[in-house]
Formats: structure tokens, sequence, C-alpha cells
């Protein structure tokens, strides 16, 4: 099965404008755009058969080429990052069997995430997802991230069958923090990447945004809305630490991550 990865980019982030050319500074003490990074990170996972940037802003769409990135200009009307996959694959008619949406926030993504998710799919899934489960450092973001009124990851509830239940930026199940459970945390992290059939995304395109997606802002709420199965898949983190840019906060976090501290 062929597989093609695009990378969603806006320069016009609500919380953080700008947020795919936003620099920071690598281990050797250089410094690389977020959508560079999230390009390098796509050219890790084995097996890839094509690699694009999916842009309607030509800031982002010039550096993208500027460091050999394919680059697909989209919609400005695009109101999430599965939103502007389902109108690249309509734009450049791509002929693929799997589409990975890797969002251009998520540079920490292993490469073995997407393996992951691209095995799921070969089982027979429409639509796939990854989910982590919350180490205490992480939960400690999360809470501090909600104490202090700012959205930071999100988290993941699903059934026996791995199948998603729901999505949201409240940190779900809830859990009182001096009381927390001997062992691994109930607590599943979601992963900001997405792979899809060409079908399933290209109906996603065509259903109107739903309530619950629009007051969470999760775009992956409308599959569910709409009576599509969204598959779980757990992976490992295998000693490193994963952490999206969701705000200005967060840069910081991920520098400190590529610089091992």
């Amino acid at each position: 099965m062929s597989v093609t990865i695009l990378i969603p980019a806006r320069y016009a982030s609500t919380r953080y404008p700008g947020k795919p050319l936003v620099e920071m500074e690598q281990s050797d003490g250089s410094r690389k755009s977020l959508i560079r990074m999230t390009w390098e990170a796509a050219q890790d996972v084995p097996g890839i058969d094509a690699v694009h940037v999916a842009t309607d802003d030509d800031r982002i769409a010039d550096h993208s080429k500027a460091f050999g990135a394919s680059v697909i200009m989209t919609s400005e009307a695009c109101r999430n990052g599965t939103e502007r996959c389902a109108d690249a694959l309509a734009r450049a008619g791509l002929d693929t069997d799997i589409i990975v949406n890797l969002q251009g926030d998520a540079p920490l993504t292993p490469p073995w995430f997407i393996t992951a998710l691209i095995e799921a799919m070969r089982t027979g899934a429409g639509m796939a997802t990854p989910v982590l489960r919350v180490d205490p450092q992480t939960y400690a973001h999360f809470v501090e991230d909600r104490r202090n009124g700012r959205v930071g990851g999100t988290t993941a509830v699903f059934d026996r069958s791995r199948d998603a239940l729901y999505f949201s930026k409240e940190i779900l199940p809830w859990l009182d923090i001096a009381k927390l459970p001997e062992g691994p945390l109930p607590v599943w992290h979601h992963v900001g990447v997405y792979a899809y059939t060409p079908a399933a995304l290209t109906a996603y395109g065509a259903w109107p945004e739903g309530i619950l997606e629009r007051l969470e802002g999760l775009e992956q709420l409308r599959f569910l809305e709409n009576g599509h199965k969204v598959r779980c898949v757990e992976v490992e983190a295998g000693g490193r630490v994963f952490w999206e840019l969701n705000n200005p906060a967060d840069v910081a976090r991920i520098e400190a991550v590529l610089k091992g501290a």
C-alpha cells in the first residue's frame, strides 16, 4: 500500500501566529524552523512514498521550498489540518492508498508512531491516530497548563476495541491529583497525527463542522460526530519525551528535549 505524508501548515494560528516558522535551538546550537523540523521527522519514517507540505501561505511555501520540500498550495478557507489535507488530496490528485497527516506543530513525533498507524491502516481501519500513556512529567505539564488557563495537550478515551469514545483538551478521565493511583496513570495523551484512507478523508471534507468539534477545537471529533470510527493506536515513547508546540511556553520545553535536558 502506498503512503503519502502531508504536513498541513498555516500562518494565521489563533493561539500562536506564525508558528510553523518559529525557530528553535537544536542540540548543536543551530536553529531550525518548526516546519523544517517536522519535514525532517517525516523523512525518518521508513516506507513512505512522498512527503508534501500543504499550506495556503506564501511565506511558509517559500521557506519550505528553500530547504527542499515539495509544497501543495491549498485554500485559505481550510479551518484545520484535516480539511487542508482533504483539499490537498483533491487539488493535487494524489494517487495513494494511505494519507498521513503529520501536523506541523509536532516535530518530536518519533517515526515509529507513524509506522504503527500505517500498520493499523493495513488491517482495515479507515482512520487511525496514536495515543501515548501519560507519564508523571507530562501529567504535571497538563495540570500546570490547565491551572494557568492554557490549552495543553489533548487526551483520549476509548473502548475495549481501541475505538475512540471522545477526545478533549481537558484531562480525561478526571483524577484527584492528591490521590493518584499507583502504577501507570489511566490517562492517554492523544498525539496529533492521523492516517486516513482517501475515502475517509474525502468524506470528512464534505461534512459540516460539528458542535463538539467547534467547542473543543479538535478536528477529529467531526469523525465521531458523523459515526465514523477512529482507531486509537497505542504507541510507546521509547524513552523520548513527546510534546507538541501549542503555546509560546512550549518552545522552551521542546528545546530542553532537543538539548537532552
